[in-house]
């Protein structure tokens, strides 16, 4: 359903939220070890949230990552837009094409109309979903594993 690059950005993104305002940025080798995830590949989808406007980067020594908006206003939403773009909510399940719901001159696909009720629940997930929601779920619930 999401990328690699997405749940890797997800996921990132609550480590990130997840850091002490005290310690400023947090680096990318830092933040890929911990999650054990491909720096470069990482560094790739920061950089990608970072131009939406979402992290804040910098390079140098005492650079990394941090978050530009309170994690309280950024929903999944706006990550999966910025990484995956919005085809999950508009694409049909069985073909590469936008779907009825977007394009009423095309005929629907066999799974239409069972698939349209699951985008409307996953864009209502992803919209009320933020990521302060996940980083409170991850520490009540002690889990490291991001």
């Amino acid at each position: 359903m999401l990328s690699n690059s997405c749940r890797y950005g997800i996921r990132a993104m609550v480590y990130i939220a997840s850091q002490p305002p005290e310690n400023g940025k947090t680096g990318i080798k830092q933040i890929s070890a911990d999650l054990k995830l491909p720096t470069p590949y990482l560094a790739k989808i920061l950089q990608q949230l970072a131009k939406q406007k979402i992290l804040s980067s910098a390079k140098g020594p005492h650079g990394g990552f941090s978050l530009l908006k309170d994690p309280e206003k950024i929903s999944l939403l706006d990550i999966v837009i910025s990484i995956d773009g919005d085809g999950i909510f508009t694409n049909c399940v069985m073909h590469n094409s936008s779907c009825t719901t977007t394009d009423n001159t095309k005929k629907p696909c066999p799974l239409h109309s069972d698939y349209e009720n699951t985008r409307k629940d996953l864009i209502k997930l992803f919209t009320n979903k933020t990521i302060h929601d996940l980083v409170r779920r991850a520490h009540n619930k002690e889990l490291i594993t991001i």
